[in-house]
């Protein structure tokens, strides 16, 4: 499984898996079905939305790992 980096868009993750959907919305990323998902980079979403972007990329990489 390829590590997730903050350069990838949101929409790349979530084909990779749906339920990875949960991660983001943990972290205030609601955004999933806007277009931004699958223009914009997860850093440039989390910085927009003042989220912490390395947790968040943590959190992804951990739901990955745990399949």
């Amino acid at each position: 499984m390829a590590k997730i980096t903050e350069s990838m868009t949101i929409m790349d993750v979530l084909r990779m898996d749906r339920e990875v959907a949960a991660v983001f919305m943990k972290h205030g990323l609601h955004c999933l079905g806007c277009p931004g998902a699958t223009m914009e980079s997860i850093g440039d979403a989390g910085r927009v939305h003042g989220i912490d972007v390395s947790k968040l990329i943590e959190d992804l990489n951990n739901h990955f790992e745990g399949k």
